[in-house]
Formats: C-alpha cells, structure tokens, sequence
C-alpha cells in the first residue's frame, strides 16, 4: 500500500514510541501535519522554534527517550539551533525534523534555503537529508539510534517538502535496538582493588543515560561503601541530598570544603560525567591531561574517555550497568574513609543552608526556605541561566531523580519551555520554573504555550532590572562603568493575566508565601514576579562589593 512521505514520517514515530512533540508550523512540512491529524501522537504547538527545541530538550532529558521538535527551514531552523546547542552539550537525545525546500530547488539559494548538512554538523551528532520517501522508515530509525547511542545528542533530518508528497512503498518501520555498553569483570575487579586500597575515595556522578533504578542503585552502593558522593554542575537530581554520603555538587560556586576534597581525594571515580569546564571549576579541580588523583572514568561513549583527562582506569559502560555490576561487591566491614564522608555530608548541610538577611525588602533565603519546607520530593524545578540560578542549585535539596531540568551549557531562556515540557510529560507533579527577568523574556512567550493546553506551570521571576551575571563581572572588571546590561521590563504579573493567567507581585519577604498558595490554588499557569534589590546579586556578596574587589 503506498503512503505518502508525510504519513510515512508519523509511522516512524510511532513505531519508535514517540507520543509527543512540540513544533512550531511551517508549509515546508504540511504533509507531516496533515498525517499527525489523524495520529494519536500529541502535539504541542509552540511559539517560537526555539522553545520548541527546548521542549523537546526536556522530554529527552526527563525520559531518556529522543525529544521530537519539528520546524521549518531557514530562520524556523536557525531559531531551533539554540535547543540543539543545549541538547549536544548536554547530552541530551533529541530529533530536530526540518523541513527543506523542494529537491529541485537546492543549491539556488532558493526561498529560506539554508545546507543543513554544512551549517548544523557542529550542532548535531548526524545531520541526514531525505531525498527518496521510501528510505523514512530507514533514517528514522538510525536517527533514534544515533541519538540514544554512547553519548546522547540531538540528530537532524531535513524533509524536503516534495518528497513529503510522494507517494510510495517502503517497508513498515520498526522500533531501534538501544546500543548498551557493559563494564568486563576485570574492569570490576581492577576498580574493586582500587577502592580498597584507597583512603580518601570519592564518587561524581552526572551525564545521562540514567533511570531511576540505576540512581537508586547506586545510592545503595555508596551506602554499603560509606562513599562520599557529589552530583556534577545541574545534574544534581541523581543522588539524594538528604542522604548521608551526599557531598554537595561538584559546579559553579562550588563549597571550598568540597573543593579541596576533590584535590585531596586519592581515587576519584567519575561516573557518567564528563567533567567540562563548569564542573571541572574551569579544569582547577582535576589537573589535565594527568590528575594528580587515580582516576577511574566510566563512560558509555569510548571517545570521550581520555579526551580530555587521561584516567587510570577507564571503563566503556552506560551508567545503570556498571551500577548493577557494582551489585556483588563486599563493602569493608568499617570502612576507613567513613569519618570523612559524614564531614563531608556536613559541611554541605551548613553550605545548603541560606542566609536570613540580605540587602532590600525582599530576601531569597527565607523564600527558599519557605519552598523547601512546602513543597513536595517530586516537585520539578526548571531554570535557564543567571545568578537568580544559585538560590536553586545552591539551596534547594533535590531528593528525587527526573526532579531538575537546567541546561548545563548555560543557556537563558530554558526555565519556561522546560516547565511546559515538563507539565506536559507530568500533569501531576508541580512544576516550579525559576528564571531572571533577561531569562524569562528570552523565551516568555512560551507562557502562552502553557495557556493554551492548561498546564498550570508556576514561573518565579526574579527580577533585579539586570542581566545580573554579566553586570557582576562587569562590576568587577570595570567597576562603576555599567554598559549594555540595564533592564526596562514589563510588568510580569499583568503579563501573566494579559495571558490569561495568574499574576503575583512580591515586593516583601513575608508577600511571597501567600503569593505561592494563590498561584498554586489558581489552577493556572502563574507568573510570580520576585522585585530583587540589585544589590543582592549574590547569597553572599552584593554588587558593590563585587565592585570594591577590583580596586583592591
């Protein structure tokens, strides 16, 4: 029976196990909206190609499953290249489909023509165009494969628009293989040795391809060893902070104490993380090519082990199983470090905890503590980028894996698409979004996203007038000398009404807790606009003496 290529991209999906993707339309790819109508596949439809791509970013990242966005060409897809930034560095399995001018037309520069293969390989682990539609069920497959496989990351198939039109007969698609990677027995032996003989012993974990089974695992394992464990930069959902063996994360601003206990550590086993510059506290924290510490690295990807540190023992294995490998090893009966790792737990409880007092009306550390205290362990925290992030990453005890989606790349702008996203996949986990003024307008239009299918997101905007992380720097670099980082906002809670929300203002500590119950009590999506002294730019420091730092 032939199909069309439009209805032979949507079986694909299907058969690969897809229910969702966000899009925004594009008459390039007509023929695979026509096929989604009469699908069962749910789709989101989006406001911008970048939030889309985000959305799809969140759903990889809470699922492990390939996030599936669909765009137009030129500017549609050049939009969407921000959320495959985040999804490669990330990584993060995902599917951009694009679509492409017709065949006949490449290389004329015709209308919003943009060579993907050539402009989107940095972006992209495989980036495949669709000449022949009888070929679908073939790229569809290898592109969920690619994106799954080693190292997660986004894929790219362009859909030139005349080939959607055909109609062919090709072969019913069927679901990928996922590709694991599996420690050897004397791998397991060799690291067992290792941590025996080792007196100061510490565990990192970040990276991808995890599932709650794995996280519990391993959590039984530091358990029985008495390891001390830390969660790198924004992956801090896969390990209970709670937890006796947990040290703190291992990212930006990280503890001191923390700091020079990696230094110190004499066997440093980096489990699924990659250990980039941000964890890495700009590669100080593990000396390169050759750490100082006996370092075991344990990645599914090969090419990533010794590409940038050059480990002692180096293990090829997705993270669930070299964890269920670790399931038969006979932890020491006292284990020598477990003094250490209960001085370690301790000092990152007295780092978790916020300050009371800060400059102006309005301070983050009681309404951190507030939010701790009246929200539950399933609770979903979103976040783009700015210093607005700290008060999450630093204060608020993540006990629950799929609880956190912030882009390790930095990238403003995600909190609200992620939040929607996440909504979406879990409309019955509360769903809190963090963003900084600068971060909310990147993408705040996505709010309307949230609108339109009901999801009642809750999005506290910090607003300080500033994009605050560049003014710090520019304080303490240029003191005095502000440029190009001032702010003229709306007002977000009217924002949030205009659209058909729920908007709150807080102007004093003690506003923001009813604020929350009414926000939570709406129903709706809810913006919860937080006026933050711009002099509070950090827990700890304020702009002026960031300043005073330079002239010293």
């Amino acid at each position: 029976m032939k199909k069309t290529g439009g209805e032979l991209i949507v079986e694909a999906l299907k058969a690969n196990g897809v229910k969702r993707l966000s899009c925004v339309p594009g008459e390039s790819f007509l023929a695979v909206l026509d096929a989604l109508r009469d699908s069962d596949i749910d789709v989101l439809v989006c406001r911008q190609e970048g939030g889309a791509a985000m959305m799809a970013d969140c759903w990889g990242r809470l699922t492990g499953e390939p996030g599936i966005c669909m765009v137009t060409r030129g500017p549609g897809a050049t939009n969407a290249s921000a959320g495959l930034h985040i999804a490669k560095q990330d990584s993060i399995p995902m599917i951009l489909f694009i679509g492409q001018v017709q065949r006949e037309a490449r290389e004329r520069e015709a209308f919003q023509e943009v060579e993907f293969r050539r402009a989107f390989t940095e972006f992209a682990k495989w980036v495949g165009e669709i000449d022949d539609a009888a070929r679908i069920p073939e790229f569809v497959t290898r592109a969920f494969a690619i994106a799954t496989s080693g190292r997660p990351g986004p894929v790219v198939l362009t859909l030139p628009e005349d080939m959607l039109r055909d109609e062919v007969e090709a072969p019913r698609a069927r679901r990928y293989a996922r590709v694991e990677a599996h420690p050897g027995r004397s791998q397991i032996d060799d690291l067992y040795l290792r941590l025996l003989k080792a007196e100061r012993p510490m565990v990192i974990l970040g990276g991808t391809r995890w599932d709650a089974d794995a996280v519990a695992d391993f959590q039984s394992f530091a358990e029985r060893f008495s390891l001390p464990v830390g969660c790198s930069f924004r992956r801090q959902m896969l390990f209970d902070h709670l937890h006796p063996c947990y040290a703190g994360d291992v990212g930006i601003g990280i503890n001191p104490a923390l700091a020079k206990e990696v230094k110190e550590s004499d066997l440093l086993i980096l489990l699924g993380a990659r250990m980039s510059e941000m964890p890495s506290s700009s590669y100080t924290l593990i000396d390169i090519p050759y750490p100082q510490q006996s370092l075991v690295h344990v990645y599914p990807d090969a090419s990533e082990l010794g590409r940038v540190y050059r480990p002692d023992l180096a293990i090829c294995a997705a993270p669930s199983e070299f964890v269920a490998a670790l399931a038969d090893l006979e932890a020491p009966a006292e284990p020598r470090w477990a003094e250490r790792t209960e001085r370690m737990h301790q000092a990152y409880l007295g780092w978790s905890k916020p300050p009371a007092t800060g400059p102006g009306t309005v301070q983050m550390g009681p309404i951190m503590e507030w939010l701790e205290a009246n929200t539950g362990p399933e609770t979903i925290f979103t976040n783009g980028a700015g210093n607005y992030a700290t008060w999450v990453h630093r204060f608020h005890r993540f006990r629950r894996f799929n609880t956190q989606s912030a882009p390790t790349s930095g990238s403003m702008g995600y909190g609200l698409p992620a939040a929607v996203a996440a909504k979406h996949l879990f409309p019955e986990r509360e769903v809190i979004c963090f963003a900084g003024d600068g971060c909310f307008m990147m993408h705040g239009q996505e709010f309307a996203t949230a609108i339109r299918y009901g999801l009642p997101i809750i999005s506290v905007v910090v607003n300080n007038g500033m994009y605050g992380t560049i003014r710090m720097h520019q304080e303490r670099e240029y003191p005095g000398r502000v440029s190009s980082t001032d702010l003229t906002n709306p007002d977000f809670a009217a924002l949030a009404r205009a659209y058909g929300g729920h908007g709150e203002t807080v102007e004093k500590t003690e506003e923001f807790a009813p604020a929350f119950e009414r926000a939570r009590a709406s129903g709706k999506p809810a913006i919860i606009e937080v006026k933050l002294d711009p002099e509070a730019i950090t827990p700890t420091r304020t702009l002026s003496e960031i300043a005073q730092t330079k002239s010293r």
